[in-house]
């Protein structure tokens, strides 16, 4: 466990466009932050996240020292916390996942469907090969994953570190501030349980009182939040819980392809576009200006396909915030309750022990430690662990290098459920990316 206050973290993905708002949530007085290693594949980018992170710093007295470098043992070694948010081939591989699923009528977002399958696939490698040499150069390192899709990923490095690796996602805990400041309350505890882009909200608590019910009584307040608004009054009712945004893919598939296929540009080619453009800017006398432009621009767009159009909240999913609290749990043993992905260990009954799932932990200098007694919707089992064989086919084909099992995988996903579909998609990839030739 970290003892001192002055500790080291290493971003993996650290030309990354969203490490800024990382490195902003370390700059108050509280952070045990006294270095962060920036380290990226692309020695440019590093050097245009560099400036913005200088500017950032410029009048803080204590703000943590800021290196890079391109040699990832170098950035390793002596961690003590190591923040992985990663993008192998980067935003023109999201391009390639969107437009290969769509031109087979299939959803290509970037974590769900047959996108996320392909994302999985090239992902899985690197992020294994990440785990071992943390392994082997920083063993007694706490890594916080962020690279997508999430969940799968995290699966795949606690295989090498155990529980020393704990995924993050902005999403749940977005959605139970939303669902708490709905109901009025801010002290209530919610229940949450799923997988990674793959759960429901089914309970908030006042003591022993559960105020969920109230809530889904109630039309004014329902649609007063994002997924209110998203999902409807109606299927809320229904369903008895308040889904994860994602669930939208699941629930309301047709609708969402058709929205992808009428639009000028795929999610993925926005962002490729402005980012391309931003980390130009990143060069000017205003670094920091021109990065926060581009942030609120892509803020703002969040979900704009998905029914929710421009954002009116403003707040963001706060993943920096959530790696920040994590960070603060372990560093200095202050006990904190996070929406966290973590192996199962029970806690959901419908899943083995090593699945990792999304639920309420508490976090102390041990860890993270899963509340008792998380559940997952009746009608949501099915698709829950259906997605976890999923997942599991994907980290199967990665260890053997498998294009048949690929195959299954991808066949797998119930937002694709062809074989033949599923060969002629991974074929695609195959061909486009050069990251999944190591299939055969």
């Amino acid at each position: 466990m970290p003892t001192t206050d002055r500790l080291k973290l290493t971003i993996l993905g650290g030309g990354g466009f969203r490490v800024p708002l990382v490195f902003g949530a370390l700059l108050g007085p509280d952070s045990p932050i006294g270095t962060v290693v920036l380290h990226d594949v692309d020695h440019g980018r590093l050097s245009a996240i560099r400036r913005v992170l200088a500017a950032q710093a410029a009048a803080v007295s204590a703000a943590p020292a800021v290196e890079a470098t391109t040699d990832l043992t170098e950035a390793l070694t002596g961690a003590d916390f190591v923040f992985s948010a990663i993008r192998v081939e980067g935003l023109a591989g999201r391009v390639i996942d969107e437009r290969v699923a769509l031109g087979e009528g299939v959803l290509g977002q970037e974590t769900v469907g047959a996108g996320g399958v392909a994302f999985g696939l090239r992902t899985v490698p690197v992020a294994t090969a990440i785990a071992r040499r943390i392994a082997l150069v920083a063993p007694s390192a706490w890594v916080i994953n962020f690279t997508n899709p999430a969940g799968l990923v995290t699966e795949a490095m606690a295989a090498h570190l155990g529980d020393r690796v704990i995924g993050i996602c902005d999403s749940p805990s977005a959605l139970a501030r939303r669902v708490v400041r709905a109901l009025g309350n801010p002290a209530a505890r919610v229940e949450y349980a799923g997988l990674n882009h793959l759960g429901w909200l089914t309970g908030v608590h006042n003591g022993s009182e559960n105020l969920l019910p109230q809530l889904l009584k109630d039309d004014d307040g329902l649609a007063s939040f994002e997924e209110g608004r998203l999902f409807g009054a109606s299927r809320l009712r229904e369903l008895g819980a308040v889904p994860n945004e994602y669930l939208h893919y699941y629930y309301d598939t047709a609708d969402m392809v058709r929205a992808e296929l009428d639009a000028t540009e795929t999610r993925g080619e926005f962002l490729l576009r402005q980012q391309e453009e931003c980390y130009r800017e990143l060069a000017s006398d205003d670094p920091l200006g021109a990065w926060e432009a581009a942030l609120r621009q892509r803020d703002a767009t969040y979900m704009a396909l998905e029914g929710l159009g421009e954002r009116d909240d403003a707040e963001g999913g706060g993943y920096e915030r959530i790696a920040l609290a994590l960070m603060m749990a372990i560093a200095r043993n202050q006990p904190t309750s996070l929406i966290v992905n973590v192996r199962n260990r029970g806690t959901i009954a419908a899943l083995d022990d090593d699945a990792v799932v999304e639920v309420p932990c508490e976090v102390d200098a041990a860890g993270a430690h899963p509340y008792p007694g998380a559940f997952v919707p009746s009608h949501g089992i099915a698709l829950v662990r259906r997605i976890k064989t999923t997942e599991r086919a994907v980290l199967a084909a990665a260890a053997e290098e498998s294009r048949a099992i690929a195959v299954r995988a991808m066949a797998l996903h119930p937002l694709v459920d062809s074989v033949p579909i599923a060969r002629r998609l991974i074929d695609a990839y195959i061909a486009r990316l050069p990251s999944l030739s190591y299939l055969r």
